[in-house]
């Protein structure tokens, strides 16, 4: 396998950007939030420290390697995107600048939210097209549960930040919001969110699903009622955004077995979806290649909603005891069930 460290991936279908060129600028789960939904598995440890995680240069050297070997109309977005939440790369403002020098196609940034308290972020974002922050949550003992967040990031602070930031930016913001059965799909759940969301005044609200391996096994979609009741009381400018269409683009990978670890290191997959996916190599050869890695410890088996996906062992996901165990409303709610 290559010992390059690949920064920039795709572009990959996305459910929101079309053909996305992702770039990666943090390492695995290097994050202030550990979602009960995240696909990469729990966040082990939180951080909220802004560093220069990976090398700014070479990032932006296989950014230019990418655009370049692409035809104009084949990337639709250039997207930081990834392992982790990308603004706590402390060079991403210029980052963002130099891309934004380098090609006329729109950037977007996938975050959290979490740090636009911080006036610095705020300004770093600020030339990017399109800004993606997650609002999962319309009061601060929710927020806790569902994010499970480094403690300097505050419900109020998140809040806070982006109202602040939608003051100023001058490009679209749309928020995603996770929405998750028995969690924040009731009237009342949906009706704190819808009040945040009027304050936070986003261009757009795009209902998101767990349809991907969530961390814990416990979280599944709402029913069609609970997706109705979101679109209903959530208004006109928010939509359900289903799984993405299209072809991974793995020019960038020289053999089978290092597109495979690059594709479920950020996106965990059944190996029916591998397959389909790399189109480049054989249905068998992919079986190979995955079980190679499995062989090797790069890659394991999890297993969610009776179906199987693949992911970098790298990533940690727990089992059924230890995810019931982690949460303390639904403890409560089995004792009160038996």
């Amino acid at each position: 396998m290559s010992d390059q460290i690949k920064y920039v991936y795709g572009p990959i279908p996305s459910r929101r950007l079309g053909q996305s060129l992702g770039v990666d600028v943090v390492p695995l789960k290097t994050c202030n939030w550990n979602c009960i939904y995240c696909q990469l598995g729990r966040t082990t440890p939180l951080t909220n420290e802004r560093l220069e995680y990976v090398p700014s240069a070479e990032v932006m050297a296989q950014v230019r390697q990418a655009l370049d070997a692409h035809r104009p109309g084949e990337i639709d977005y250039v997207s930081f995107v990834g392992s982790g939440e990308p603004t706590l790369h402390s060079d991403i403002g210029w980052m963002i600048r130099e891309i934004k020098a380098m090609t006329d196609i729109p950037l977007a940034v996938i975050t959290n939210g979490s740090l636009l308290y911080l006036p610095e972020v705020r300004t770093d974002l600020s030339a990017a097209d399109v800004v993606m922050p997650t609002v999962n949550a319309g009061n601060a003992d929710l927020y806790k549960r569902i994010a499970r967040p480094h403690p300097e990031v505050t419900f109020a602070r998140v809040a806070e930040g982006l109202i602040s930031f939608r003051r100023t930016f001058l490009g679209l913001l749309w928020v995603e919001t996770m929405l998750i059965a028995d969690v924040n799909d009731s009237v009342e759940t949906l009706r704190e969110l819808a009040t945040v969301l009027r304050a936070v005044q986003p261009d757009e609200v795009h209902i998101t699903l767990p349809t991907r391996p969530p961390s814990e096994t416990w979280v599944e979609p709402p029913d069609e009622e609970g997706i109705m009741r979101a679109s209903a009381i959530l208004g006109d400018i928010a939509h359900v955004v289903h799984p993405g269409v299209g072809d991974f683009d793995l020019g960038g990978y020289d053999n089978v077995v290092d597109a495979v670890i690059g594709i479920i290191t950020r996106h965990p997959m059944s190996q029916t979806q591998l397959e389909r996916a790399l189109t480049r190599w054989a249905p068998e050869q992919v079986e190979v290649a995955i079980a190679q890695l499995a062989a090797s410890g790069q890659a394991r088996k999890v297993e969610r909603l009776n179906r199987e996906f693949w992911t970098a062992t790298s990533s940690h996901f727990p089992d059924e005891a230890q995810s019931e165990a982690a949460d303390p409303d639904r403890r409560r709610s089995h004792a009160v069930a038996g």
